[in-house]
């Protein structure tokens, strides 16, 4: 079966996913959207018995159907090989009555690599299967993990630029000094003066500026994004909940059939999605968790069916989840629309315009696979306390926001299904925090800092942390957070 892909927000005519890949926005600023959900067609028993590389084949040859099987193997050689640390690529941590699925084990540390260590190659791939000529310019925004992602996995590929922009007082130190060190002729990082919602709407802006695009064009240059707007993102990570569910079956810990609650620590929307459509695939999940931090406009939209940015920003030791305008939610709205695009437009008109929109009570009831929880601070350091007092298990604060939720829930519900929790970064690269949690002083460089920590939990000091050492500071760009400065900075890399 075929699967196009169109756009959230108009009718259009429907485009293949290499295009879509090429695109990452559609032109109304819509986010494009598979026609339809294939089912797996593998069974979960032959899944179980294959790699992580052979189950993200089985998973995106149904979604990027215009892909060749060469095109596609390639793509996923490329992407999942040594650059992990271990060779099951997201392996399985049994902790504190749940599995932890860690994502972390790739170049920059955070789950983000799962997915954007493919996207270039899908990418230029699509590009030459399109025959782009032009300059593929990937232009992000990050509230601190995609940026380095995006920027390990398109450093110095042929034909391609990169524009990264991120809030400057809104990261940790480790992901700045991640992103500002990075290498490669064809990278650029900006700092904004604002938080992350000001870099998204501010790129989102740009993307869809006709006049721009026009001048790109005769430049020679063609935008395409590296943020979960771009479905290049969204379909790889699938792939990670098939794989979960497979290894349960596999270990003997759950029988194939048996439903598992995913719990996800949740900022933009796109990792939770991935496991929505894993559950349309047919994946059993009896619930997907949605774990949010202080900044909780997604649980109080699950609690009462209105999302409400008209609020105060948090900066919290999240930061990769400090975000108001959950961009891939509007693929959910669209769908729970009954995949009704002028529905769907009307919303994103009304969070525009006022800030807020509020579904209808017959789309609530299609939500009844989610469910919403959140974590203070105060909560979050506990989660990360009791865990290493426990478990002598380090999470990160994003795994600990999940892991806090997911107490909440099973205490208010009783509910003993398997689950299992996104782990989405590496302790190192929030060590500050961890150690804060954990009662131990941070008075000191961050890199010594990791060192202290190493020595805590027990384990060596990731590469991607370690290899700053001595780095050079490479991009020290800030500019307003206004589109107009954005855009100058762009031009001004861009040369136009």
């Amino acid at each position: 079966m075929e699967i196009l892909y169109r756009s959230t927000r108009s009718d259009t005519a429907p485009i293949t996913a290499s295009q879509a890949i090429l695109k990452g926005l559609a032109d109304d600023g819509g986010l494009f959207v598979p026609t339809a959900i294939p089912h797996l067609d593998k069974s979960i028993a032959e899944l179980s018995a294959m790699s992580y590389q052979d189950v993200a084949y089985e998973v995106m040859k149904l979604m990027l159907t215009d892909y060749t099987e060469e095109e596609l193997r390639s793509c996923i050689r490329a992407a999942y090989d040594d650059k992990f640390d271990t060779p099951e690529i997201a392996p399985m941590k049994r902790a504190g009555g749940a599995w932890y699925l860690e994502l972390f084990h790739g170049s920059t540390i955070a789950f983000k690599d799962m997915a954007l260590s493919i996207l270039p190659h899908l990418m230029i791939t699509a590009a030459k299967k399109n025959h782009e000529d032009k300059e593929i310019v990937i232009l992000t925004a990050t509230s601190g993990d995609t940026g380095k992602a995006a920027l390990a996995g398109f450093a110095n590929v042929a034909g391609t630029r990169i524009v990264v922009f991120y809030p400057k007082d809104g990261v940790s130190s480790i992901q700045k000094r991640q992103m500002v060190t990075q290498e490669g002729d064809n990278t650029c990082v900006i700092g904004i003066d604002g938080n992350f919602d000001n870099a998204q709407t501010g790129v989102k802006r740009i993307f869809t500026d006709a006049a721009l695009r026009a001048r790109m064009a005769e430049a020679g240059f063609l935008f395409s994004s590296a943020n979960s707007i771009n479905i290049g993102r969204l379909v790889p990570q699938i792939v990670y909940y098939v794989y979960a569910y497979t290894r349960l079956c596999a270990g003997g810990d759950i029988r194939e059939g048996e439903q598992v609650n995913f719990v996800v620590p949740t900022g933009n929307f796109g990792n939770i999605l991935a496991a929505y459509y894993a559950k349309q695939m047919g994946i059993p999940v009896h619930r997907l968790i949605c774990a949010s931090n202080s900044n909780k406009v997604l649980y109080d939209f699950f609690q009462t069916g209105e999302y409400d940015r008209n609020r105060d920003f948090i900066l919290t030791s999240s930061p990769s989840m400090d975000i108001l305008v959950s961009s891939n939610l509007e693929r959910l709205i669209y769908h729970i629309a009954g995949d009704d695009a002028a529905k769907d437009a009307g919303f994103m008109k009304e969070l525009a315009e006022k800030g807020a929109y509020r579904i209808t009570d017959e789309m609530r009831a299609k939500l009844s696979d989610f469910c919403g929880g959140y974590a203070s601070e105060e909560d979050t350091a506990a989660a990360i306390r009791t865990m290493y007092e426990n478990e002598r298990y380090v999470i990160d604060p994003h795994t600990a926001v999940a892991a806090s939720v997911y107490g909440k829930y099973q205490a208010a519900s009783g509910d003993v299904t398997p689950t299992v929790i996104a782990s989405t970064a590496s302790p190192f690269k929030f060590e500050s925090s961890v150690m804060k949690a954990l009662g131990k002083s941070v008075d000191m460089d961050d890199l010594d800092l990791a060192d202290e920590l190493s020595r805590i939990a027990g384990v060596p000091v990731p590469q991607a942390v370690a290899g700053l050492r001595g780095k050079a500071v490479r991009h020290t760009t800030i500019c307003g957070k206004e589109k107009a400065a954005m855009q100058a900075e762009v031009e001004r890399f861009l040369g136009i």
